[in-house]
Order: structure tokens, then C-alpha cells, then sequence
């Protein structure tokens, strides 16, 4: 709702240019430094991902095509946000331009609209290697796979196209300051005097489904999952069915859990410090996690990476040459 104090039709209106991000008023040495961390260990795990996605062909199937399509989305995650907060880290004043605070928006709900749906995706794919593995190579072929793909990745945008054009037409009053370290929705929604109805029906629209949809697609290839496993004879198989799934929980649960705290979070809010650590953890910390997750529970990746290494190794081979 409009603020008393600063009516949308008032004087008090400003055009604004920029936006000061308050959360970096303290521990910027140590924010540069952990962010930087982080940032560099995203694009190490990430890239390492896609490179042997890309060079090894036994990973050319259906699950590390989507696996290199995730890779692909979380370091585009980090690359919209964390830059800008490195630079905003060794500054007097942290800021960002009103096009450059719209463009993150965008590029931010792009990716986490596109992840929504690819967790979805990934999801089916391992339902259909467990419970259908006779039809698996059938059901998703490559055409197939990259369809499902695209898809995803249109899906996001559409939904971050809709968000971005409603927060194009927010009014800011006296001086703009967002209460976070890089631009999303939520802070916007929290420092502008104009009405925020249209946009909060649209995020709650869009948590039931860009969020909530493919959640309780995640939910019931799961429970598929489980019941097939449970019906297996030998405890290997159980075991070894259990392993190749748990990686994709344990990330799908991560990940949905944090987007909905931060963008359906209680009408009183959360304090400063919980919603940066909120949005934090969903959109910087998961994507340096998504490769360790993946790669410490798949024996083929670890497998590819020692193949790789050794290669590069040998003398006279073409990873030696400058």
C-alpha cells in the first residue's frame, strides 16, 4: 500500500537514478573476501560440470544433459549478483543504477523461474530411469531432452518479463534505499510508495505455478521413486537407486524451501539481516553447492574428472600444449 507520508501523486516523487543498498554498512573487508570465495568456487564447480558434460561421452545421456543445463543456470545466478556485490564491497557507498537494479531483477527471476521448472524436469528423468527403465532411452531422447530444455528456460523468462514490468512502474519517494546487497522483487516492493497489490498477486500467482507446480511434480516423482525402490529385491540395487537420487533431493529441497521464504515471506517481513541471509542462500550459496552435491554422490563424474586429469597429464597430449 502507498505510504502515508509520500502519496503517489504527491510532490515528493523523484525520479530516481540510483538505488543506495544498505546491508553493506558493515564488514566489507570480510563480505569481499567471502563473496569472492564463493564466487570463484562457483565458477570452478560449475564450469568443471559443463566441460565434462561436454568432453566426456559417457556422460552424453539424458541426466547430465539437464546437469550441464543447471550448471549453466547457476552460474548465471551468481554472475547477475556477486560481481556487482564485489564492486559494491570496495566502494565508500554501496549503489546501483535504477536500469542496472531492473536488469538484475530480470536476470534474477529469469534464472529462478528457469531452475523451477528444471528441477521438475530432472526429477522426471530420474522417475523415468527407476521406475521405467526399459522405456527411459524412449521417453527422453534428445530431441525430446532438448525441447524439455528450452522449455524451461522460456518458462523462466516469461515469468521474470511479467515481474520486471510491474516493478517498471513502481514509484520511489525521496531517497531510494533498498534494505539488501543486490536488487530482487522483495526489496523493491518494500522501499517504493506505490501501490504493491498487482505485484504481490502476481508473486503469490506465480509461487503456485513457477514454484509450487513443479514442487509437487519434484514431490510425486519421489514418491514413485520410493515405492519402486522399496519393491526392489536386493539391498545393492535399493542402495545404489537411493545414491543416484539423493543428490537431486537434497538440492531440489535446499533450493524450493529458500525461494519461498524469500518470495513468500509473512506481510510483517523478516529483519534486514534475515532476508539478505535468506536471499543469500538460495541464489549465491546453492549454486556453489549444486556441483559439490552432484559430484560427491556420482562415482561417473568423479570418474570423468580423474579421466580428464589424467589426461591433461600425459605428456604429449593435446591438454599439455600451449
Amino acid at each position: 500500500m502507498p505510504d502515508a507520508a509520500c502519496p503517489m501523486a504527491g510532490t515528493n516523487q523523484t525520479q530516481v537514478t540510483e538505488f543506495v543498498l544498505l546491508s553493506f554498512s558493515h564488514g566489507r573487508p570480510f563480505l569481499f573476501a567471502l563473496f569472492l570465495a564463493i564466487y570463484l568456487a562457483t565458477l570452478l564447480g560449475n564450469s568443471a560440470i559443463l566441460s565434462l558434460v561436454s568432453l566426456d561421452p559417457h556422460l552424453h545421456r539424458p541426466m547430465y544433459f539437464f546437469l550441464s543445463h543447471l550448471s549453466c543456470l547457476d552460474l548465471c545466478y551468481s554472475s547477475v549478483t556477486v560481481p556487482k556485490i564485489l564492486a559494491n564491497a570496495l566502494r565508500p557507498q554501496a549503489t546501483i543504477s535504477y536500469g542496472g537494479c531492473l536488469a538484475q531483477t530480470f536476470l534474477l527471476m529469469w534464472c529462478a523461474g528457469a531452475e523451477c521448472a528444471l528441477l521438475a524436469v530432472m526429477a522426471f528423468d530420474r522417475f523415468a530411469a527407476v521406475c521405467q527403465p526399459l522405456r527411459y532411452g524412449q521417453a527422453l531422447r534428445r530431441s525430446t531432452c532438448a525441447t524439455a530444455a528450452a522449455g524451461c528456460w522460456l518458462w523462466g523468462l516469461l515469468d521474470s518479463a511479467l515481474h520486471t514490468l510491474l516493478a517498471a512502474r513502481l514509484s520511489f519517494c525521496g531517497a531510494a534505499q533498498l534494505q539488501h546487497i543486490f536488487c530482487d522483487v522483495p526489496p523493491l516492493l518494500g522501499a517504493t510508495c506505490s501501490d504493491t497489490r498487482p505485484n504481490e498477486l502476481a508473486l503469490h500467482v506465480s509461487s503456485i505455478f513457477v514454484g509450487l507446480s513443479p514442487f509437487l511434480l519434484v514431490v510425486i516423482s519421489y514418491l514413485c521413486i520410493l515405492a519402486t525402490v522399496l519393491g526392489m529385491p536386493l539391498a545393492t540395487s535399493r542402495r545404489k537407486a537411493f545414491s543416484t537420487c539423493s543428490a537431486h533431493l537434497i538440492v531440489v529441497t535446499l533450493y524450493f524451501v529458500a525461494a519461498n521464504l524469500n518470495y513468500n515471506r509473512p506481510s510483517s517481513g523478516y529483519s534486514p539481516a534475515a532476508d539478505t541471509l535468506v536471499s543469500v542462500l538460495y541464489c549465491i550459496i546453492i549454486p556453489m553447492l549444486n556441483p559439490l552435491v552432484y559430484s560427491l554422490r556420482n562415482q561417473e563424474v568423479w570418474g570423468a574428472l580423474r579421466k580428464a586429469v589424467r589426461v591433461s597429464a600425459t605428456p604429449g597430449s593435446p591438454g599439455t600444449h600451449a
